[in-house]
């Protein structure tokens, strides 16, 4: 979740929306999800794997692809099926084997044995309309100050003041401590917080909180706010 204490161009920056703040959304997603992935209805196992990443936040899905990538010690930037199956048994959902070898087929469509790791992710993914994506990326573009396609402490010193953050004016925090917990934000629970922000996990982290807003609108206003577009 967003650091609501940080300025932008001088004016402080809040989070909170007309019907309600990120946090809301944020929680009505998780409890919804939870709530169908526990009902007992019948499901197919890619749809069970989504609920399970929106239940546990809008890091869900980039907490699965960091630890799918844990597993990839060749740097392949792919998992065979022994990989894939472990993976899914480590986040523990309620699969059976046949399931998870079901779901790797539907992701393996080439047939090589084999799943690209950001073809995952972009299937595990909810879709969204190419105008959530467009703000997504103006959004990460306005952070990523020296187009290196990832945004780090030093981008945002660029872009975000933090002397009206309470840690900063006390002095519990320094400029960097506050810069990088903001960037872990959208790192996920697991894995290796770098303090590094790609594209790719800018837009997984939008599009788990663009699940949970029905207007098109609606989300983009939240984008312009929070970013100050």
């Amino acid at each position: 979740m967003l650091l609501r204490t940080l300025r932008t161009n001088g004016l402080r920056r809040s989070l909170k929306y007309p019907n309600g703040d990120l946090y809301t959304l944020e929680a009505n997603l998780m409890n919804k999800s939870l709530r169908e992935l526990t009902d007992g209805a019948d499901k197919d196992p890619i749809t069970k794997l989504r609920l399970l990443c929106f239940s546990r936040g809008a890091t869900g899905i980039l907490g699965i692809g960091r630890a799918f990538r844990a597993m990839d010690d060749d740097g392949s930037k792919a998992l065979n099926e022994q990989e894939f199956i472990s993976g899914i048994r480590d986040t523990g959902l309620d699969v059976t084997d046949d399931e998870i070898r079901e779901m790797f087929n539907t992701f393996d469509e080439d047939g090589s044995g084999s799943i690209n790791m950001t073809e995952f992710l972009l299937k595990l993914r909810p879709p969204m309309p190419e105008c959530r994506l467009g703000i997504i990326d103006q959004a990460f573009d306005k952070m990523d100050r020296d187009d290196d396609g990832v945004i780090t402490v030093a981008d945002l010193k660029s872009v975000y003041s933090v002397k009206e953050h309470p840690k900063y004016q006390s002095g519990e925090m320094s400029e960097d401590e506050i810069l990088t917990d903001f960037l872990h934000n959208f790192e996920g629970g697991r894995g290796n917080l770098d303090g590094k922000i790609t594209r790719e996990e800018f837009i997984n982290y939008y599009a788990t909180i663009s699940a949970s807003i029905d207007n098109d609108l609606y989300f983009d206003l939240m984008m312009r706010r929070a970013y100050a577009m």
